[in-house]
């Protein structure tokens, strides 16, 4: 059993893309992840751009969404994720397309997140394990106002892996749940080297256990033979 409690749990085998499932809503239910309701103008560009379906990659990872992370889901319809704009540490823009040719786990957070507090040090482990040219964890600190909390936050946590990355406008946020991805926090997504959206999961995860890795190693293969679906007649 994963260390971070509460935890959403392991879901049994879903329909493939089905992001409300009966995982997510036992965790709105045991509230296992805190539910954003305020609505604010997003300061990003829109993520309806649509990607090719890849068959083989959404087969591979729903296949390998077991155990710690059972909750991911493969998207029905993955969605071009590039245009998504935050700053880095030194507070400057920066986005999501920047980062093409890495797979990336993109995470967004914030300190008054309980669970999100709870799962960052995984996350720190997992980018000290997993994290090389070809993979990368994105943490995006959505937290309005003086960005010395959530900074003081990697301090008192000791995370040394993770890059600091912030959008205290939250539009990152909202334009997740614009497309339908985002429901509360934490939520992850699965971004493959074009800076295409492929899974997703709303709530927490033990991100440095063998489940998780399994999962990424799926992810960073991506660009080795998991090909686009043939058009349909």
């Amino acid at each position: 059993m994963s260390d971070l409690e509460p935890n959403t749990p392991p879901a049994p085998k879903r329909q493939t893309g089905r992001i409300v499932g009966l995982a997510l809503l036992a965790g709105l239910a045991a509230g296992a992840f805190g539910v954003y309701v305020m609505e604010t103008r997003s300061g990003n560009s829109s993520v309806a751009s649509t990607c090719p379906a890849k068959d083989g990659l959404r087969q591979a990872l729903d296949g390998a969404a077991r155990g710690e992370v059972a909750a991911v889901v493969p998207l029905d319809q993955p969605f071009d994720v590039s245009t998504i704009a935050f700053k880095d540490g030194n507070d400057q823009p920066t986005s999501l397309g920047a980062m093409k040719g890495q797979s990336l786990l993109v995470n967004l957070w914030a300190t008054w997140c309980a669970p999100c507090r709870a799962e960052m040090p995984a996350l720190d482990q997992l980018e000290r394990q997993a994290g090389d040219e070809s993979f990368a964890v994105v943490p995006i600190n959505i937290d309005m106002g003086d960005v010395a909390k959530p900074k003081a936050f990697y301090a008192e946590t000791n995370l040394t892996a993770l890059p600091f990355f912030r959008d205290e406008t939250m539009g990152v946020f909202n334009d997740l749940k614009k497309a339908s991805v985002a429901v509360g926090l934490p939520v992850t997504l699965l971004v493959d080297a074009d800076g295409c959206a492929r899974a997703a999961i709303n709530g927490p995860a033990h991100w440095s256990s063998p489940d998780a890795l399994a999962l990424v190693d799926v992810l960073k293969g991506a660009g080795g033979g998991l090909t686009a679906a043939p058009p349909q007649s």
